[in-house]
């Protein structure tokens, strides 16, 4: 791969001094820029890149302190090396020119070994300090890029190699930067102990993505569980035997054309960036390890929210099955206000979250009834006023099962306001409006069309049109007033598949009070 020339731009008001440098510098294959007008500077720097400033101090037009000093004020040029060549010499002058930010000084007459010494040395400094920046700024858009994940992070939406390609993105070679992106990322992963090849390339600022047939896996030698290792290629130099393997499999199978890169081997995943504008370094293993680690990172964090979403679920319908160890009419009830209510929040256009924590939460609506003795449930025929009361507290039994944890405070919120009204004729706490919270408002709805539709011991079941007309338009014992409008808005629109769904999840025996 040829590296690109280096550029120098000389400045200088004796077009003979210019000429004098060129013929220095051309020949060692540096590319040169020569200017007799100072206050040009400013244009070429931004214009093109430059890589060393050779800078005369003493010109008529603006001299070379102020022009130096420019350079090095403006943050997008203050990384450029600015060498002095000057016929002052004094400690003063020197001082001057420091405090203006030169890099080095050159007095006139100028060896042209010296000359060629002090650029080789400043040119490598800031090759050096280039991909030093470089790889700084790239992890930096990696954290950046991870917690713009992070804020709308999803675990049961999870997809690894869609986090995969959103972070490759952030290291391919984008428009403007032939150098230190590299053009192609491979990347292996591996479920189940079956591997899976994927080559991502950039062109026009578009991500490119191919599944490749192949299988690298068994060209490698793949670190055991909790170990990697970073693999370096470079042209022309030995590097790693396995990379170049590697590469030599690459090339035999027409994949790609390989001049250099950078590997990370992990047990199940291994990311290759190659073809660099230049030489890999260990800045470049740098920003590569931290693509791999925020990769892997999401992936186990993704794991480890499933696992303990379903420790959760479990823990909810344990609690469910013990609130319903008195009644003798086990039923789907519960699962199918769960799923109601999940269909309400999401026609009123709530979140993934909100959506999917009121499916599994609502599900608690019940849990007080544990504390309702059995006979009080069983009994056929109607229930006295005290006996009406502790039905009424319920609500109150379940908020105090469920507790204050942060985890559950939605199925704390159910529990206590599912029988309130929005017309504030409900209990326990006759709560109004919008004081009492949404996803109670939710429920309430779910909670009353599961009702009607379920035959109890002491009325039959109605059918899926007469529940709804019932809600929509009430009778002596339910009021459309009871309901949020817009809650009862959403069930206008949703009907149709709230019968689907009980149809579905539908139980076969009667339930009790």
């Amino acid at each position: 791969m040829q590296t690109a020339k280096q550029t120098i731009l000389c400045v200088d008001d004796e077009p003979v001094n210019l000429k004098v440098l060129s013929a220095v510098l051309s020949p060692r294959g540096y590319q040169v820029i020569t200017t007799q007008h100072p206050e040009q500077v400013a244009t070429i720097v931004s214009e093109q890149p430059v890589d060393l400033i050779l800078l005369d101090v003493m010109m008529p037009e603006v001299d070379g302190y102020t022009v130096c000093r420019r350079i090095k004020d403006n943050p997008q040029t203050r990384h450029i090396p600015v060498v002095m060549i000057t016929v002052l010499s004094s400690r003063e002058d020197r001082i001057k020119g420091i405090e203006a930010g030169a890099d080095d000084f050159i007095t006139k007459p100028f060896d042209q070994e010296l000359v060629l010494a002090r650029v080789r040395m400043l040119l490598k400094m800031k090759s050096l300090n280039d991909r030093l920046n470089h790889g700084y700024q790239n992890i930096t858009r990696l954290t950046s890029f991870g917690e713009e994940i992070l804020k709308d992070f999803s675990a049961k939406d999870f997809r690894f190699l869609r986090v995969i390609s959103g972070v490759v993105k952030q290291v391919l070679r984008q428009s403007g930067d032939i150098q230190d992106n590299p053009l192609i990322v491979i990347v292996g992963t591996s479920q189940k102990k079956k591997w899976e090849w994927y080559q991502f390339e950039s062109a026009f600022n578009e991500l490119y993505q191919t599944r490749l047939n192949t299988r690298l896996q068994e060209t490698l030698r793949l670190p055991e569980p909790g170990e990697s290792r970073v693999l370096f290629f470079n042209e022309g130099e030995a590097g790693d035997t396995e990379l170049r393997e590697l590469v030599r499999m690459l090339e035999a199978e027409n994949l790609l054309s390989v001049r250099n890169g950078i590997g990370y081997l992990g047990p199940e995943l291994c990311v290759f960036s190659l073809n660099y504008g230049r030489d890999v370094t260990v800045y470049d293993a740098s920003v590569l390890k931290s693509l791999v680690m925020q990769s892997l990172f999401l992936k186990s964090l993704s794991n480890q929210i499933l696992e303990t979403e379903d420790a959760l679920e479990h823990t909810v319908r344990a609690l469910v099955r013990a609130s319903e160890s008195h009644d003798e009419d086990k039923d789907n009830h519960v699962i199918r206000v769960g799923a109601f209510s999940a269909l309400l929040a999401e026609t009123l256009g709530m979140s993934g979250n909100f959506v999917r924590a009121i499916w599994l939460q609502a599900q608690m609506h019940d849990v007080g009834m544990i504390k309702v003795p059995a006979r009080i449930l069983r009994k056929t025929d109607a229930l006295t006023g005290e006996e009406m009361a502790v039905i009424h507290r319920h609500p109150l039994y379940g908020a105090e099962i469920i507790g204050s944890h942060p985890r559950f405070r939605m199925a704390r919120n159910i529990a206590l306001t599912h029988h309130e009204h929005f017309d504030g004729s409900g209990y326990p706490h006759k709560l109004k409006g919008e004081k009492i919270p949404l996803e109670g408002r939710i429920v309430c709805v779910a909670d009353h069309y599961d009702s009607m539709r379920c035959a109890k011991v002491y009325k039959p079941a109605l059918p899926h049109e007469e529940a709804v007309r019932l809600i929509l338009e009430g009778d002596d014992s339910c009021r459309p007033e009871h309901f949020d409008p817009r809650v009862l808005k959403a069930f206008r629109h949703t009907s149709d598949r709230f019968s689907e769904l009980f149809q579905r999840l539908h139980d076969r025996a009667p339930r009790s009070r």
